[in-house]
């Protein structure tokens, strides 16, 4: 399905997973570190699966922000995301990540919670970027 491009931005990561990354305006810029459980030496650092938790969280927020007027479901100042992102051999090969959002919104109904996530997995880009690629476990705390 084509896009239409409203905004652009890039980042560049140099070393791999045990390297740097750095945004073209240089708001974001991180050292990579490869945890330990992936072989490497832990320690200060990011790494790709936690750059992704970052921006899906923020994402979908924002995404719940845009559908609460037509969903008639106010989102409160205090709602949070947290994505858990997944990372590991795939039994087809290679490897894959998975990812889990739990969507804590404080106040708010449980049945107009369960509806207002629904719509906004449907427009969330992080959500239509990983459907049918992903895993993505929603849950409301």
């Amino acid at each position: 399905m084509p896009v239409t491009v409203i905004y652009k931005t890039s980042a560049t990561a140099t070393g791999g997973r045990d390297g740097a990354a750095r945004s073209d305006d240089g708001s974001v810029d991180v050292k990579l570190v490869v945890p330990e459980e992936m072989g490497g030496p832990g320690g200060a650092g990011a790494n790709p699966e936690k750059l992704f938790a970052a921006g899906y969280s923020a994402c979908f927020l924002g995404a719940m922000k845009a559908v609460s007027a037509k969903e008639g479901v106010k989102v409160p100042a205090d709602a949070t995301v947290t994505a858990e992102i997944g990372f590991g051999p795939r039994s087809e090969g290679g490897y894959g990540i998975t990812a889990d959002l739990t969507i804590d919104l404080p106040g708010v109904d449980r049945a107009d919670a369960e509806r207002l996530v629904q719509a906004a997995h449907v427009v969330c880009p992080y959500s239509n970027a990983t459907r049918g690629n992903v895993d993505v476990g929603l849950t409301i705390a």
